[in-house]
């Protein structure tokens, strides 16, 4: 008998949790061979960790895991894989826009032999701002990093326990568990869906994070930064040679003199521009490397209840 694992990241979902365990105990648990539900509260300022803890009092398959401070959802993502116990384990979102009816497909799908199974967008009913930046993102992602990352892109996925000991010995910071999971390379199946729009409750994936996420993809999987800074520097000192030559033959064929100080400016404040540009990629890796060299865990757990010995007793 095979046991999945389905791990949720917390992050001010208070108002939410209670109908995520009602959506997916009515859905999916009653058909699940043997499961556990891993809740991980990523330092929400909320009442999340209470909800959570009352869940664990109503069912025994409930585990929880509390972070020392918010350290992102990946990060959480991570912690709840490492502590979770499953065959097999699958994330799942907190703010209900993902119909719970999906893990029972993936979870299918991961018996016919899939390691990895990800839960694709099929269509997205959510602002047309949004979902234009979010298109640009995973074509940004598919054009430089990777090619596999779907065209709907992902936040749901099934792991094989043997993806799960891989993700754990990568254990790397500023980095996308998504993109560690299409890395990985085992066997892989999509299964689609479409996003619902939130409708309760407020999102905290602020422009910064989206920001960030940006950075920490290209820059962690990618030598796109380093090979763009090569060549802008190609193409500036190409330019500057032809601009040189034709001064040079301005001068000798017409006798014009060499003026132009506006240009001179354009050109210098230009460069300038783009040498700051390279400094601040540079620094970023640099910035990266240091984080990496400290050895600094991507994550801290303060907390982990699970069903103790004595309720285990009492059960039988």
């Amino acid at each position: 008998m095979s046991k999945i694992s389905i791990v949720v990241p917390v992050y001010y979902n208070a108002d939410t949790l209670e109908l995520l365990y009602e959506d997916m105990k009515e859905k999916i648990l009653g058909k699940l061979e043997e499961y556990e539900l891993v809740f991980v509260d990523d330092g929400s300022g909320d009442n999340s960790w209470q909800v959570m803890n009352s869940l664990r009092d109503r069912d025994p398959h409930v585990k929880l895991v509390k972070l020392s401070r918010n350290f992102g959802e990946h990060a959480a993502l991570l912690a709840g894989l490492s502590v979770c116990t499953g065959d097999c384990a699958v994330t799942k979102q907190a703010d209900l826009q993902e119909d719970s009816g999906i893990i029972l497909e993936m979870y299918e799908s991961w018996k016919r032999g899939n390691k990895v199974v990800l839960a694709v967008r099929k269509e997205r009913k959510e602002n047309p701002v949004k979902v234009f930046f979010a298109n640009m993102y995973y074509a940004i992602i598919r054009k430089i990093v990777n090619k596999n990352m779907p065209v709907g892109g992902c936040d749901c996925y099934l792991v094989d326990r043997k993806v799960i000991e891989v993700l754990e010995r990568l254990d790397e910071k500023n980095s996308s568990l998504t993109l560690q999971v299409l890395w990985a390379g085992f066997r892989t199946d999509m299964i689609y869906f479409i996003r619902q729009d939130r409708e309760i409750g407020k999102s905290r994936w602020t422009l910064s994070k989206k920001v960030k996420l940006v950075m920490d993809s290209v820059m962690s999987f990618s030598y796109f930064p380093l090979r763009l800074m090569s060549g802008l520097g190609v193409a500036f000192n190409i330019l500057a040679v032809i601009l040189l030559i034709g001064v040079l033959i301005e001068k000798i064929t017409h006798n014009t003199p060499i003026v132009g100080w506006a240009s001179l400016m354009c050109v210098v404040l230009c460069s300038s521009g783009v040498i700051m540009l390279m400094l601040g990629i540079l620094g970023e890796y640099i910035w990266r490397t240091l984080d990496a060299a400290r050895t600094r865990p991507p994550y801290i757990v303060d907390e982990i209840l699970e069903e103790s010995a004595a309720e285990k007793q009492d059960e039988k």
